[in-house]
């Protein structure tokens, strides 16, 4: 029975103990990494032994945004631009960005696809603020909540149209955050109304096929609570902004998790280091799957000794995610890419 999981692992091909854990775990998915990916020919490698092993077209993850969050970078894979580059000609041209972003999105579809990698955790619709922490900075589209929306629709539509399904993340939004919370728990003590500006482009984007929460706490929804951890949270994204996919935690490694004040760990737990405890936290909060990163084995191994049986509406919401992608075409990236940079060029 598949647990609600999503795993990385530890180097360039799958150990015996990490094929034997998988394999009586079933998770739903896998991530990979940079210490996963060496040449393209290891890399299909990898993905065709993670899906022979679940004996299915199992997600497979990548955080290949562009700019300095980029998993895949030369000399075999080609440099992509960050999400400031978009904004910025959206502010002089909005139709030329929006048609760069769709061009640079098949682009990466292809790249992927090639490599037997079907999912990409993007686009990230988190609207930047100038006193967030710089987490963000220029992974973040703008400041603008609509033109972020927009350009966060074009990538959803390359991703599509080029067979690769697309992760929104953070839900309910990070650009606010003072903190970078791979390190520590975030507090955004905004108003409701503030919120808003926040919330928009998840609004307008509530149809994507997958989401990532935010290690966040936000006074205004849950203040005993970070999102990740509060079902009032989960239960506002689901009812309030409409996100009806695939609902996927961010890290449970990230130390966000580890402050016993972010609300999920049980009196006497120890927060820093009680996966199990995170990871039923995630899914006891309404999170479909739990994400965990880092490949640590006796982390992995706690994590699936706690974790339930994916739930059947979890798992028809994987499945709908998956049926979301299009059938792709066999457009070189390259192609994608020179024709996105000419759009560019014109700003």
């Amino acid at each position: 029975m598949m647990q609600p999981l999503i795993l990385g692992l530890a180097g360039l091909a799958l150990s015996a103990d990490e094929a034997a854990l998988f394999r009586s775990a079933d998770p739903a998915g896998y991530i990979l990494f940079k210490r996963n990916v060496e040449s393209p020919e290891q890399v299909r490698s990898l993905t065709a032994s993670l899906r022979d092993l679940a004996g299915r077209d199992v997600p497979i993850l990548i955080d290949q945004e562009g700019g300095r969050v980029a998993r895949l970078r030369p000399p075999h894979w080609p440099e992509f631009p960050p999400g400031a580059v978009f904004g910025h000609l959206y502010d002089k041209a909005p139709i030329t960005a929006i048609e760069a972003c769709r061009l640079n999105a098949l682009a990466l579809a292809a790249l992927l696809r090639g490599l037997g990698i079907n999912v990409d955790c993007l686009p990230l619709l988190d609207v930047r603020d100038p006193q967030g922490h710089d987490i963000i900075g220029d992974r973040s589209f703008g400041t603008a909540p609509l033109a972020v929306a927009a350009l966060g629709r074009a990538v959803l539509d390359g991703f599509q149209a080029g067979g690769i399904c697309g992760v929104v993340k953070h839900i309910p939004g990070h650009g606010r955050a003072g903190a970078d919370s791979h390190l520590e728990l975030p507090v955004v003590s905004a108003s409701r109304d503030e919120l808003e500006r926040d919330f928009l482009p998840f609004r307008r984007l509530a149809n994507a096929p997958m989401a990532m929460t935010a290690h966040i706490t936000y006074s205004a929804l849950d203040a005993a609570r970070c999102a990740t951890l509060s079902p009032h949270v989960i239960d506002f994204i689901r009812n309030d902004i409409g996100f009806g996919g695939l609902l996927m935690s961010d890290d449970l490694g990230m130390e966000a998790l580890g402050n016993p004040q972010s609300g999920g760990h049980p009196p006497g737990s120890n927060a820093l280091a009680d996966f199990g405890a995170r990871a039923l936290a995630c899914i006891a909060a309404g999170c479909d799957v739990a994400l965990h990163c880092s490949g640590n084995f006796s982390e992995m191994r706690a994590i699936v000794e706690a974790a339930p049986v994916m739930t059947e509406a979890a798992t028809a919401r994987l499945a709908a995610a998956m049926a979301w992608l299009g059938p792709g075409d066999a457009t070189p990236a390259s192609e994608w890419a020179a024709a996105r940079d000419a759009l560019l060029a014109l700003a």
